[in-house]
């Protein structure tokens, strides 16, 4: 299945939750998108599972094959699964991109990533899915700082909030990696519980 690069407004809509992060086209409704918005009945244990674990995968941009391998993952580490799950999906570059305030949204991060415009300890990396380790370093390529997304960036840092497990140096335009996330600093809106009950069954 590709991924989806259709409007992530809808999708937003559609699961009920900001997808995005900072969307003003998103406007929470007590209903659906479409015609037949209104009209849904009550939706059945499977599908609030199901609801939870596609929001999940929209949120963070990740394919439903590569969303398995993190769940899987998760399950075979001592902990809890749900929150091992949803702190490999927040370690991954392109998110840690975003989550520092390089990015708009995740989909510049992982552009900017895959562009070449991103070092990890010095050295490029353009694999969004790529996972930063406690202590890592994160930097924009010297030869990229110039370019306005990051000239943008750094001028409009502080406006959004930065996780603690993160600490960014807005001139150097470096991110530096304390630690790996804990739930209580994982701002996503989902149900971890309802995806480990659906992958379960």
């Amino acid at each position: 299945m590709a991924r989806y690069t259709g409007p992530m407004t809808k999708k937003s809509r559609r699961y009920g939750t900001d997808l995005v992060g900072n969307d003003k086209a998103f406007e929470r409704r007590p209903y659906a998108p479409g015609v037949h918005g209104r009209g849904r009945t009550k939706d059945s244990e499977y599908s609030l599972q199901l609801k939870e674990k596609q929001k999940a995968r929209y949120a963070y941009g990740v394919l439903e094959k590569q969303f398995s391998h993190y769940y899987e993952e998760a399950s075979r580490r001592p902990g809890k699964t749900g929150d091992l799950l949803l702190q490999i999906l927040e370690s991954r570059l392109d998110n840690v991109v975003y989550r520092a305030g390089f990015a708009n949204t995740r989909r510049q991060a992982r552009q900017m990533v895959s562009h070449g415009h991103i070092l990890v300890n010095g050295k490029k990396v353009n694999i969004p899915s790529f996972r930063v380790a406690p202590l890592d370093i994160v930097d924009v390529r010297p030869k990229s700082l110039e370019m306005t997304p990051f000239v943008i960036a750094r001028e409009t840092f502080g406006e959004r909030e930065v996780p603690a497990w993160l600490t960014v140096k807005p001139n150097r335009m470096r991110i530096l990696v304390h630690q790996l996330p804990s739930r209580d600093q994982i701002t996503v809106d989902v149900n971890e519980q309802a995806i480990v009950e659906l992958y379960s069954k």
